[in-house]
């Protein structure tokens, strides 16, 4: 299947150069999501907690919009800007994963854009 780009009418508008999802190959793969609020544009309030729980439920809906899921999820990257706050997004990231959940990295860098805590993007199998 050639590359494409679907459509995610319940998804966070880019704030750059790129697409939300690309379609190839029988893979989805999501762009890195931050907690931005897809209603408003705006940061969600409150720290990592709040902030790891908006991208999980934005990157829910990219799959949904594609009519996929977080059973689907074959891979994740998780980008913290501080590890300290491992346990806190492991803990709200395991919350989406009944059960087998994805392959998984997890690093931390200097910064995120928006000064964001936390970055997701996913690789869903289709």
């Amino acid at each position: 299947m050639p590359k494409q780009v679907p459509d995610v009418p319940h998804g966070v508008d880019p704030i750059g150069p790129y697409s939300i999802a690309t379609e190839a190959n029988g893979f989805l793969f999501v762009s890195g999501q931050v907690p931005l609020d897809p209603a408003t544009g705006r940061p969600v309030e409150g720290g990592v907690r709040e902030q790891a729980a908006r991208v999980m439920d934005n990157i829910g809906a990219v799959l949904a919009d594609v009519g996929a899921s977080f059973d689907d999820v074959v891979k994740t990257t998780i980008f913290l800007a501080d590890m300290g706050d491992f346990p806190i997004v492991n803990e709200i990231y395991a919350g989406y994963f009944e059960s087998s959940p994805p392959a998984r990295s997890t690093v931390q860098v200097g910064a995120l854009p928006g000064g964001f805590l936390v970055e997701i993007e996913a690789i869903a199998a289709r």
